[in-house]
């Protein structure tokens, strides 16, 4: 795992445009305002750029890969076509290795996202609201991380748009947790396949 998922605090900050296809992300440490990370969506097909702007968008495969800023991989993010957004989500390591998934899942209240590890394990959950955005990461009720849409820290500033996002994971998640990787990526499927809905 590369060491830049160390850290606690993660600014993502999605790309603004008129008719785009593409979920492209910047990652930043909200305490310094310094980049850390791309995150780019860029091997889209012609067809799936033209669902992307239908209300079948949900139902469209993506690609997402994260890079640090010398354009070295760090995660991939990837599903193939969905009925409905219900296919599972794989997260893939700097080499390529599935590492975990994601699925999506129905729950009365709010968004769901089941977090697994490479084998199908259950390893936690992401549960959140549709009024406020807010969301947190649990383990048997536990809570290992949050993703929030407020930050009062020197990054503030980076905030320009709704879709932006502050992940705060807590500290007796160990650095070398393969789990950092999926709640990384949860945040990124927060659009994907619960707010694009």
């Amino acid at each position: 795992m590369n060491p830049i998922l160390h850290q606690n605090l993660f600014l993502i900050k999605e790309h603004i445009g008129m008719f785009k296809a593409a979920n492209n992300f910047d990652i930043y440490n909200p305490e310094t305002g310094e980049q850390m990370m791309t995150c780019r969506e860029e091997k889209l097909s012609f067809f799936t750029k033209m669902f992307r702007f239908t209300k079948y968008k949900i139902m469209t495969p993506f690609h997402v890969e994260i890079k640090d800023l010398t354009g070295a991989p760090i995660i991939s993010i990837t599903r193939k076509s969905s009925f409905f957004g219900f296919a599972l989500v794989n997260v893939l390591d700097e080499n390529g290795n599935v590492v975990g998934s994601m699925k999506r899942k129905f729950r009365l209240g709010g968004a769901k996202l089941e977090l697994n590890d490479a084998a199908g394990e259950l390893l936690c959950t992401l549960k959140g609201n549709f009024i406020g955005w807010d969301f947190k990461i649990t383990k048997e009720e536990q809570e290992l991380a949050t993703i929030s849409k407020k930050w009062a820290g020197i990054g503030k500033e980076l905030f320009t748009s709704a879709d932006n996002y502050i992940l705060s994971i807590n500290d007796q998640v160990a650095t070398n947790e393969n789990s950092r990787m999926l709640m990384l990526a949860a945040v990124l499927c927060i659009d994907f396949l619960l707010k694009e809905n």
